[in-house]
């Protein structure tokens, strides 16, 4: 396939319609569609300075500090856009599969943060109720839209990037040698092996069938929510670095 642009000179995209990205290819995958479609925001998230440093153990620990207790108010968006989608799950199993997953983020995740809130001096009125940055706002705006105004498939189209970037870069941060401050290393830890990197080819499965199945305009729509998250996971590693930054598109969402 040659390469076309729609971002500016040199910036390789794929087509705007799936049918045409699938022609000729053989088992073309939704997902790969979408992915290839959220460059260079995809490169950007999967290989952020914030990562790098993360993985290198050489992170900044105030930085981390400015991203965790972000994190840990987004984690409450982010649970209740998986609640939503056990709600609009079509199967038993879908549902099986995404109440194990919130269980993880309720349950291992939690303990996680207390122990590293603890080491790092984060005092429980500082990440009971922190101002949120730009980018925060931007992107809990974003999942809640989704499952507000959207399907199943709208609500996959932004967890799936949520999860699928982190296993991304955390899997390669874990080639290297394990950061000695354990609340870097387990942060690498908790996004790789078997078990989440089975949560992220089930949401992957999932999208690959629900974006097979959609009209092209939905396919579209399903698109600019997936790259919009994408775009959201590289600001929302900015903002640790300048927490008030501002957020690429303004208030757009879909």
């Amino acid at each position: 396939m040659v390469a076309v642009t729609d971002d500016g000179p040199g910036t390789a995209v794929v087509p705007d319609g799936f049918d045409a990205y699938a022609a000729g290819r053989v088992d073309a995958r939704f997902t790969d569609w979408l992915r290839e479609r959220a460059e260079p925001d995809w490169t950007a998230a999967t290989t952020h300075q914030f990562a790098r440093e993360l993985g290198g153990g050489v992170l900044d620990d105030e930085v981390f500090r400015r991203y965790l207790v972000q994190d840990y108010a987004f984690i409450e968006a982010l649970v209740g856009a998986f609640g939503h989608a056990v709600g609009e799950a079509p199967s038993m199993a879908a549902k099986s599969w995404l109440v194990d997953f919130l269980g993880v983020l309720t349950a291992d995740e939690d303990d996680y943060f207390e122990r590293s809130f603890d080491v790092l001096d984060v005092q429980p009125e500082t990440y009971d109720n922190p101002d949120l940055t730009p980018a925060t706002r931007a992107f809990t705006d974003l999942l809640e839209r989704a499952a507000r105004q959207g399907g199943y498939a709208e609500t996959l189209a932004v967890l799936t990037p949520a999860e699928w970037t982190y296993l991304e870069w955390a899997t390669t941060a874990a080639d290297g040698d394990a950061p000695t401050r354990f609340y870097l290393s387990e942060w690498v830890d908790l996004h790789t092996g078997e078990r989440f990197a089975d949560v992220v080819a089930w949401l992957r499965d999932e999208l690959d069938r629900e974006g097979a199945a959609a009209s092209a305009r939905r396919q579209r729509r399903l698109a600019r929510l997936f790259r919009r998250a994408v775009e959201l996971e590289a600001t929302f590693f900015d903002a640790a670095y300048d927490p008030e930054g501002t957020v690429p598109g303004g208030g757009r969402q879909w």
